[in-house]
């Protein structure tokens, strides 16, 4: 497992779900942690709970003045930023296309596309004046094949994916990592509104067929290491078992 002690990671949407857990992971291993999300209350109560090593700000991703804030704040603190977890996204409104609202479904490119750009263009001259990092983005199925009434979460991740190629292209000679990670299907509040849509294969699976949000936050600390630099620029599926075995979750 890599070794993230003494490192500072910056994850958005760590409110709940995948990046709460991954704090709460970080921490354990030694990273300093700055959570972001628009509720401040929950990222402020994750954050005593970890103690000086974290640092809550409040940021909504699909404003870049935030994001940029928000860096300024985690290097302020903790005097870099190493590590860069774009975890925000949201899934609703879900709705076919003829029937979408324009507004709404622009608001979910906002955060999940824009916000990943945001993340990225106020991190990269950090790490790339310290000499690196690691920028890991939360991809899924859904940037590879459509899904019913997903309009907007496709071509977002879609989209997402690609930032990813091109981070590398441009930025892996100054020593920036940047991988995707598709976790498939988590246990999270996303999946309760993707259950409570009834549309689409998705919304019709159990609970228990979702895996803990503890899983992807494993895998994104391994996804540290040098072991995960052979998908640099390149996507990790958590459903690959091999990579499970890898991450120590078989």
């Amino acid at each position: 497992m890599s070794n993230v002690s003494g490192k500072t990671v910056m994850i958005t949407g760590a409110s709940r779900g995948i990046g709460e857990s991954a704090a709460r992971l970080f921490a354990e291993a030694g990273a300093n942690v700055v959570l972001t999300a628009r509720s401040r209350t929950a990222i402020d109560a994750i954050a005593a709970e970890i103690g000086e090593r974290a640092l809550a700000v409040t940021c909504d991703v699909a404003d870049y003045a935030q994001v940029e804030a928000a860096t300024e704040a985690a290097v302020a603190r903790f005097g870099s930023v190493d590590i860069l977890i774009n975890n925000a996204g949201v899934v609703e409104p879900i709705s076919h296309l003829d029937q979408s609202v324009p507004a709404e479904w622009g608001q979910v490119i906002d955060i999940n596309l824009k916000g990943v750009y945001h993340g990225l263009r106020a991190v990269m001259p950090v790490m790339e004046k310290a000499g690196g990092g690691s920028i890991l983005t939360i991809s899924s199925g859904a940037a590879h094949g459509p899904v019913e009434a997903w309009s907007h979460y496709c071509a977002s991740k879609a989209a997402v994916n690609m930032l990813t190629r091109c981070v590398d292209k441009e930025a892996r000679d100054k020593g920036i990592r940047a991988i995707g990670l598709s976790p498939g299907t988590v246990a999270t509040q996303m999946q309760r509104e993707i259950k409570a849509s009834g549309i689409n294969p998705v919304s019709k699976l159990d609970w228990s067929d979702h895996i803990p949000p503890e899983w992807p936050a494993k895998c994104l600390l391994w996804m540290c290491g040098a072991e995960a630099d052979a998908w640099l620029g390149d996507e990790i599926s958590l459903r690959d078992e091999d990579i499970r075995r890898k991450v120590g979750l078989v």
